[in-house]
């Protein structure tokens, strides 16, 4: 009853490495998932949780630093029109998470997994990290981006992540202490880093 949590840097392979992992250890891969269940609870369009989800980093970095619990999800329930904002989305994808982890045996990529969870038993958190050659080939590589553009689409990715943290006070998303494990991938590859995440969690 397990669950495992990926943080990622961008472009450096964390779904395919989450999806190697859920398909060996027979987990639930839960991923965009959240994002039709989010729309589903607030009656709205996955594209609009799309949407919200860009532009709620820093939201939900300033909830996950405080963790103050607030009940919103009533009043979404309770609006027949259907409405979310970046505290519904907030609140949603943390009761959400929580729900997932109760069931356990999953496999969580990004959305501030690694602190929703932080601390609970049986919640192992990965990081995954690589240089950016290896990741601007591995974006070039699933997108029909030159090597180039893939260099700039990395680029731009780690300082609108590093911004958006930095700007509601946390910086520590790439902090070691918060993971009980940081892979990276431009050294071990997805079989190797699947191998050792599969290995953690069966000790």
């Amino acid at each position: 009853m397990s669950v495992i949590t990926i943080s990622r840097q961008f472009g450096a392979g964390g779904r395919s490495l989450g999806k190697l992992v859920a398909e060996r250890l027979g987990y639930t891969y839960v991923d965009n998932e959240i994002i039709r269940i989010i729309a589903k609870k607030a009656k709205v369009s996955p594209h609009w949780v799309e949407s919200i989800e860009k532009e709620a980093g820093g939201r939900l970095s300033k909830f996950i630093s405080s963790m103050v619990p607030k009940n919103l999800v009533a009043r979404v329930l309770d609006d027949q029109r259907g409405y979310i904002d970046e505290e519904i989305y907030v609140d949603l994808l943390r009761r959400i998470i929580i729900d997932i982890s109760k069931e356990g045996d999953a496999v969580i990529i990004g959305r501030g997994g690694q602190y929703i969870l932080e601390g609970q038993p049986d919640v192992y958190s990965i990081l995954i990290i690589g240089d950016k050659e290896y990741r601007a080939k591995f974006v070039e590589k699933g997108s029909e981006l030159t090597y180039k553009q893939a260099v700039q689409a990395v680029n731009m990715d780690d300082k609108r992540r590093m911004n958006l943290y930095r700007q509601f006070g946390r910086q520590d998303y790439d902090d070691p202490a918060l993971y009980h494990m940081v892979l990276n991938m431009s050294k071990l590859g997805v079989k190797k880093a699947s191998d050792l995440v599969c290995k953690l969690v069966a000790k």
